[in-house]
């Protein structure tokens, strides 16, 4: 039981997409809770509503086709949902911010990357452009970007993907968030300097004391972040629990094969196939019947091609979206 104060906490959040092909339920009756200065793991395959999550928490969903059409999210108990633009405005990019996948299409080209952060914190802040620039010139030595006030005048193509990621990074921290959204920040990045993100984002969350909401398909990026870890599969929660619980005893279906379809490396060399999850992943406009994850459970049964599962709480604070949940 965590008795850190909850910062954020979402209920039954439903997010739908109105296509000419047909309705997308890409959030369907998620929730999530964040304490303060957490570290919350979201992890699914891709088309699961990770991104679509966190950008109903940060109100940036297109409308068409996107229409957030229930559920709550509350931020330091007030829901955010019932805020009117310039409310939401006001919290967006200065209590709640967000670090998007890919740098190179959310920095603008024609602004060096020191106008476009210097915005940002005269946005929030309302300080002069001096102290702005002073501000953000400390934001990228925090971020580790050598020589910054030469950095302060360089374009965002002047900079290779890990110090486009790090100018991202430094852009989200420069109002001092209480929440960290990061949405697959290291996807692009070779695994060194996935690493070397990873460890500044661990040691700048441990400066600050925010909390991080981490949006990634990689287990691994997780497993070395995160305190609590949510599994999503086609729009809903499918398994909560501490990391060290879904390592230890994952009690999903779903949840248990994205483990085994981890690489084990050995000594011995073995010419086994490395297990994967049966089937597809369901088309969004055609969901089936009953449990979402039941056309590629090996262990569905009639009752779980009929009803869809509620979540249960098999352990404290291990909650389960399943009628078979599996034996630790």
């Amino acid at each position: 039981m965590d008795n850190r104060e909850v910062l954020v906490d979402i209920k039954n959040l439903r997010t739908f997409f109105y296509t000419e092909d047909g309705v997308v339920p890409a959030v369907d009756g998620i929730d999530l809770t964040i304490h303060q200065g957490e570290v919350v793991g979201l992890v699914g395959e891709s088309g699961c509503g990770k991104s679509v999550t966190a950008l109903s928490i940060m109100r940036l969903i297109p409308n068409p086709p996107g229409k957030i059409i229930g559920g709550q999210i509350f931020f330091h108990g007030e829901d955010l949902l019932k805020k009117n633009e310039e409310e939401i405005r006001l919290i967006r990019g200065d209590k709640i911010s967000m670090i998007f996948q890919e740098p190179m299409t959310s920095l603008n080209p024609v602004y060096t990357i020191g106008d476009q952060i210097s915005e940002a914190i005269t946005l929030h802040q309302k300080i002069h452009a001096t102290e702005a620039k002073k501000r953000t010139i400390e934001m990228l030595h925090l971020v580790g970007i050598p020589e910054p006030e030469q950095r302060f005048s360089q374009y965002p193509h002047e900079m290779s993907g890990g110090m486009r990621q790090r100018v991202m990074i430094a852009m989200a921290l420069s109002s001092n968030p209480e929440l960290l959204i990061s949405d697959e920040a290291t996807t692009a990045l070779d695994v060194t300097i996935q690493a070397q993100i990873l460890d500044l984002m661990r040691g700048l969350q441990k400066k600050l004391g925010m909390a991080i909401l981490i949006i990634t398909h990689n287990l691994a990026v997780v497993a070395e972040m995160a305190d609590t870890i949510n599994i999503a599969y086609a729009g809903k929660i499918v398994e909560s629990a501490s990391a060290r619980e879904v390592f230890k005893s994952p009690r999903h279906p779903y949840t248990y094969g994205l483990l085994k379809s981890i690489p084990k490396f050995t000594e011995k060399r073995t010419n086994e196939p490395l297990p994967a999850i049966e089937g597809m992943v369901p088309s969004p406009y055609h969901m089936p019947k009953g449990c979402r994850f039941n056309p590629r459970c090996p262990f569905a049964t009639e009752k779980c091609r009929e009803e869809e599962p509620e979540i249960l709480e098999l352990t404290p604070g291990h909650l389960v979206r399943c009628f078979h949940p599996i034996e630790p």
